[in-house]
């Protein structure tokens, strides 16, 4: 067990260990409690359990605190068949929950108790750390949506998120304004072929190169499809700045309702 300097559980005789060396932050969301675990394993791929019989379970480890002793104690903890079995991992003893949760990850992989799970079959991705991050991509509430949308939230519009504009067709605005017909979608750099940051991959890079060609083909039937049916279009890319991206929308939007309203209160045959 690796020692720091400083004031370590040896010193924690006469009290508990600080609630920062082994207490979460309440009021996480299950995402934020996920990332966290990641981290401190060094990614989410290296958090399975091997159950047998070509099963896998992601593993979590826990930290306590026992009464009697003052000590911090590492657990692994995973789920199987709806139990939850537990192994003790060993003590530990720096002063951040962050370093004491890596220090436990790194008992379990000593001990033998984590895997890698190989990438299932027919999977295209090249290892399991591509696949992790593949897995860890998010289809709506990016950190660009979330600020987009805080933005227009701000400057009084209402909205639809992972909306369809047409019921019929399979495609998900990021932001919808139904009333005044306008579709927004936030779109990655890689995966939508950014021309400013797309950097093409080393590694199946025919593969790739054809996934993005095929994004850009969908996106461009995408927009003429809702375009055809009477809706405004207005693509943002990820690296744009959040406030410039929000000014663009809020001005097609607030134009598209005027015309909007413009149009419903004209009389036939009388020009304003």
């Amino acid at each position: 067990m690796t020692r720091q300097s400083g004031k370590a559980q040896s010193g924690w005789k006469h009290e508990s260990p600080p609630d920062r060396a082994w207490k979460g932050r309440p009021g996480r969301t299950r995402d934020a409690i996920a990332a966290e675990q990641d981290r401190a394993a060094g990614g989410r791929h290296k958090r399975s359990v091997d159950l047998g019989g070509g099963r896998f379970a992601r593993a979590s480890v826990e930290l306590k605190v026992l009464p009697d002793t003052r000590r911090i104690r590492a657990y692994l903890r995973w789920s199987d068949g709806g139990k939850s079995p537990a192994r003790y991992l060993g003590q530990v003893e720096h002063p951040t929950r962050a370093a004491n949760l890596a220090e436990g990850w790194k008992m379990a992989w000593e001990k033998g108790l984590l895997t890698e799970e190989p990438p299932t079959e027919g999977s295209w991705a090249s290892s399991p750390a591509v696949r992790a991050a593949m897995r860890a991509n998010r289809s709506k509430d990016t950190r660009p949506e979330l600020r987009l949308r805080s933005l227009l939230h701000k400057q009084g519009l209402r909205y639809r998120v992972a909306a369809r504009p047409l019921p019929e067709l399979r495609r998900t605005a990021d932001v919808l304004f139904p009333k005044p017909k306008v579709a927004v979608f936030v779109d990655g750099c890689y995966w939508h072929g950014c021309p400013e940051h797309l950097r093409e991959s080393r590694k199946n890079a025919e593969f790739w190169r054809s996934k993005i060609e095929g994004n850009q083909a969908r996106d461009a039937e995408t927009d003429r499809l809702l375009r055809e049916a009477g809706w405004t279009v207005v693509r943002v890319w990820e690296h744009e700045d959040p406030d410039a991206a929000a000014a663009r929308v809020i001005s097609t939007v607030r134009g598209q309702s005027t015309d909007q309203h413009e149009s419903e209160h004209t009389v036939p045959g009388v020009t304003r």
